[in-house]
């Protein structure tokens, strides 16, 4: 494979317009550049999730959301080539997977859980909630311009399995959960 990149800067993007990859020029503040942005802040702060989570050597929880990394830019691809199909069904399925398996050993929840514990487990949630962010942006695409089922499922499931995802790293590392406590209105 050749160079994909040979200048960072093109300044074709310096009027506040950017190129997709069926050649249209959009806004950068378009709902489909918003969902590419959201991806890549998504993607860029799972990667330091998972370098927490080699320093920490909890493999498990690494080898399932490395591949996220991978599929994340996918998704991104496929947003800026629109018509490009780069997700497949067997995706979201696996990451179903995931989440019966961590499911199975945490069991169900007996209250609302707090974003906290651990830098790990916090940063697993700062990257669901950036999940629910990016499929937020991409619903409000799709409301404008119809998007791939499957991506939308990956997404959502991607939120699901960072949940979860925090939850066993948490357990991993002996750390209660943080149980949400109700302002006492009395």
């Amino acid at each position: 494979m050749g160079y994909r990149l040979s200048k960072i800067y093109t300044r074709t993007g310096d009027k506040g317009e950017t190129g997709l990859g069926d050649g249209r020029r959009v806004s950068k503040d378009h709902p489909r550049i918003e969902a590419i942005g959201e991806i890549d802040s998504l993607n860029s702060q799972l990667g330091l999730l998972l370098a927490g989570l080699a320093k920490a050597g909890l493999d498990e929880v690494r080898e399932v959301l490395a591949p996220c990394q991978h599929r994340l830019f996918d998704l991104g691809g496929q947003l800026a080539m629109p018509g490009y199909q780069a997700l497949k069904a067997t995706e979201v399925e696996r990451l179903e997977a995931a989440i019966d398996q961590w499911n199975d050993e945490l069991g169900p929840l007996k209250n609302f859980i707090l974003p906290s514990g651990s830098t790990l487990v916090a940063q697993a949630h700062v990257c669901r909630s950036l999940a629910r962010s990016a499929e937020r942006r991409c619903q409000q695409l799709n409301h404008v311009e119809p998007l791939d089922e499957v991506l939308l499922a990956y997404i959502n499931r991607l939120s699901d399995v960072l949940f979860d995802a925090a939850r066993i790293i948490g357990r991993r590392q002996g750390v209660p959960e943080v149980l949400w406590q109700a302002t006492d209105l009395q």
